[in-house]
């Protein structure tokens, strides 16, 4: 915890002395871009965590071999490897495992300052402290996922779980990015977007959740080379699944909810599954990019939708047919995570557009209207 608090004061320093003559609210802006930042580096090292095997590097939870780092449990580290030399014990792998939690503490300790600050100044925010509260506990839970990860020896459900809840961290620091900059002084309020584009941004938001949930279950049951053609897989177009299997959710890895082996139709069907519903998304993110396209407030969001919807197909089709390279399969998860950040800040936008038209309130923590000359005309009304 001291390391993580000393690695956090570097950006804190840096946000400090960038900002120190800047309203309370664009410094907290500027650090909650520099923990989004962060973060979306920690999500992206823990796919490198995970994908390189290192996640049981240190078997325990939150040290290493009951040591701060791998220096201290070098004995122990040694005596693991030396009784199963092809095992998930290594030096390389315990600075891994270790070098992960030390990036999440720092993040901790970051969100932990955003929620602190928040709640000083925030009768002066124009953004709700709920959201960086909410923020706060959620990176607690996150922690939580990450202990047992560890602890349950790579359950599939809890990799599964810890990776949804980083891209749920994600989506929190960047809707409360993006209420600070909506809420800036002097900034033109965005154009109203119609509700069937609202309604098409929610349906691909909530089947990009379905389609990561299932990316993540193939990649934690280590199902991604089981299909290795494309677009057929083993030479089929359809074939032999075990779906009962594949999609038992409580379960160790590698095996059945009755402890047998799982089978390998089982792995198929968790593969092939994530396969076509990725048809489905890519399609529904064009769908949406060319929408986009004509709402003048979120045109740089279509744009990226569709960038990044292009960059999902041809990283995904390079796990496959390059047999998973560790740099295609890091690009895959990276465009996933941009993918949460862009769409989320694209739905903020839309709804905070729709609540800011006449006779609309903000959100349930808005104030009761006031006279412009009222005692209340000085506060700022939160935006998010």
């Amino acid at each position: 915890m001291l390391l993580g608090v000393l690695l956090a004061l570097l950006p804190l320093v840096w946000v400090w002395l960038r900002s120190r003559s800047a309203t309370p609210a664009h410094r907290l802006r500027v650090l909650t871009l520099v923990t989004l930042f962060l973060t979306f580096d920690l999500v992206l090292f823990g796919a490198f965590t995970r994908l390189s095997d290192s996640g049981l590097g240190c078997p325990d939870w939150p040290g290493c071999y009951g040591s701060v780092s791998p220096l201290g449990a070098s004995a122990s580290i040694a005596a693991a490897q030396a009784a199963l030399p092809s095992g998930p014990v290594t030096f390389s792998k315990a600075w891994v495992e270790m070098i992960h939690r030390y990036f999440a503490t720092t993040v901790g300790v970051l969100i932990l300052v955003l929620a602190s600050v928040s709640w000083l100044e925030r009768r002066r925010l124009a953004v709700s402290f709920w959201w960086p509260l909410l923020t706060l506990v959620w990176v607690c839970v996150q922690g939580a996922f990450g202990a047992l990860t560890v602890t349950m020896q790579l359950f599939p459900a809890m990799v599964t779980l810890h990776l949804l809840g980083g891209l749920a961290l994600l989506a929190l620091l960047r809707a409360q990015a993006v209420g600070y900059a909506l809420a800036a002084p002097g900034r033109p309020q965005s154009a109203p977007v119609d509700p069937g584009t609202r309604r098409a941004l929610w349906l691909v938001f909530a089947l990009l959740w379905v389609q990561i949930a299932l990316g993540g279950w193939v990649s934690t049951n280590n199902a991604v080379l089981v299909c290795s053609d494309f677009p057929t897989c083993q030479g089929s177009w359809w074939p032999p699944m075990d779906f009962q299997h594949g999609f038992s959710l409580w379960r160790e890895l590698g095996m059945t909810a009755t402890g047998e082996l799982l089978p390998f139709p089982a792995l198929t069907a968790i593969h092939y599954v994530h396969r076509l519903a990725a048809y489905v998304l890519l399609a529904a993110l064009f769908w949406l990019a060319w929408r986009l396209w004509f709402v003048p407030g979120l045109r740089n969001s279509g744009r990226g939708v569709l960038a990044l919807a292009l960059w999902q197909l041809f990283s995904g089709l390079s796990t496959v047919v390059l047999d998973w390279p560790l740099l295609a399969a890091l690009a895959h998860t990276g465009g996933a995570a941009a993918l949460v950040i862009v769409l989320t800040g694209a739905l903020c936008v839309s709804q905070l557009a729709q609540a800011r038209q006449p006779d609309r309130r903000l959100h349930s923590f808005a104030p009761t209207a006031v006279p412009p000359d009222g005692p209340a005309a000085q506060q700022p009304t939160p935006v998010l």
